[in-house]
Formats: structure tokens, sequence, C-alpha cells
């Protein structure tokens, strides 16, 4: 008797099982499998705008390439006003420790003060610099250095 009760459960688990993948299939129903990332996270914001944005040597002048990135946030925070960020500032490893941090900061605190111009609340944005910490690039030439002058926009 237990036998055919659990036989009846294990047909039920599997017909019910097959109707939830069907339904994720079709697109039908409450379980259909989503994609793409999340409106208004980190996701979104990496794929569909940018989080970056890079410096000359020595700099911390926000370039036109960068300009166009930073719009591009602030329309984006623009249709997500509830999202905060963080703007991190950071260096290749040339210089010292010291230099750096200071270096770092004013690349976050020049593409903050660029995203305030386009109009974003200036207390939903924050700055912190990691000077030469957080590479994002290995290596100890041009193409790593260019790589972790940069200033990086993060979903807090």
């Amino acid at each position: 008797m237990n036998t055919k009760i659990l036989g009846a459960f294990a047909a039920v688990a599997l017909l019910a099982a097959c109707a939830n993948q069907n339904a994720a299939q079709t697109g039908s129903g409450a379980t259909a499998a989503t994609s793409g990332p999340v409106p208004g996270s980190q996701e979104d914001l990496v794929a569909n705008v940018g989080d970056r944005i890079f410096y000359d040597f020595n700099q911390s002048i926000v370039r036109p390439d960068g300009k166009t990135t930073l719009d591009k946030q602030a329309a984006w925070l623009a249709k997500y006003p509830s999202v905060n960020v963080q703007v991190a500032g950071n260096c290749d490893d040339r210089g010292t420790e010291e230099y750096n941090l200071a270096l770092g900061q004013r690349r976050a605190n020049a593409a903050a003060s660029y995203l305030k111009a386009q109009g974003v609340a200036a207390a939903r944005i924050s700055t912190i610099s990691y000077g030469k910490d957080r590479p994002t690039a290995m290596g100890d030439n041009e193409q790593a250095w260019a790589q972790n002058r940069n200033a990086i926009t993060s979903v807090r």
C-alpha cells in the first residue's frame, strides 16, 4: 500500500516538474525565466551604461570619452532615482602611496562633480580613493597602467 502511495506522489511530482519546465520554455505563466540584469542593479549599470572612465597619466581631468560615459551614467541615475552610487578613484602602481591616494581622490571627485553638474543629487554620490591598492589589470607596462588609471562607479 505504501509503495502505491509513494508511486502516486512521484508521478504527481514528475508531472508538476514537466509543467513548470514547459511554462518556462514557452514564456507563459509566472515561472517564465527572465533574462538580463535586474534593472537598477550594478550588473545593469555595467551592461547597459558602463561603470568606469579612464584618465591620462598623472591627470584627474575627465576626458571626452569619460564625459560620454558619465552622461550615460547620469541618464541611468535619473531613470533610477532611488539608486545611490560610490565613485572610486584609482591609480597605476607608480608613485608613492600618499600621492596615489590623493590623485585617486581627485579622480573620484572629478567624476562625481561631473555627475552632479548633470543633475544627479550630491546626496546620492559618495567618493573614495583606493590609490594603487585595487588594480584592475596586472602588469608593469603602459597597457596595464592605462587600465588602472580610472574612476569606477558602483551601486550602493
